[in-house]
């Protein structure tokens, strides 16, 4: 019987998607290169979750797409950062999979959850007008 109570428990929703932008980094040089829509797909992958390899794959389209707005020395300390500081095991706003609640770590995400967060990003997307980076196709 407790077996079958465990399997009923409550699968924790994600919450819906906010973004500061480039988490605690600037977003544009003063009348120059601006990369935020970069930080906000990025922030998109993030919020999603799933897997090392995902998170990989995300940090190198955030690279490319700033090397491509601004510049490569640039891109690689912004890579360099989001490597060191978006652990999913650090308590952070920005931490890899922070639309789930703490500690799901590099798990995958399943097709039901993938339609979940496709509700809540396409909501995001209707309320703020803001194209992301083509570079990391959400």
């Amino acid at each position: 019987m407790l077996a079958l109570l465990a399997g009923c428990q409550a699968v924790p929703a994600p919450t819906p998607f906010a973004t500061d932008g480039c988490s605690l980094f600037p977003d544009r040089l003063a009348g120059g290169a601006d990369w935020r829509n970069c930080c906000v797909t990025h922030d998109l992958a993030y919020w999603r979750g799933g897997t090392r390899d995902e998170r990989l794959d995300a940090d190198h389209a955030l690279e490319q797409c700033v090397a491509g707005r601004a510049s490569r020395v640039l891109a690689g300390v912004m890579y360099a950062g989001v490597r060191l500081g978006g652990a999913p095991v650090l308590p952070t706003p920005f931490r890899w999979g922070f639309g789930w609640p703490y500690g799901r770590g590099y798990q995958p995400v399943s097709p039901a959850e993938d339609a979940q967060l496709a509700l809540l990003r396409d909501a995001w997307h209707a309320d703020n007008a803001f194209p992301t980076c083509t570079a990391h196709p959400l």
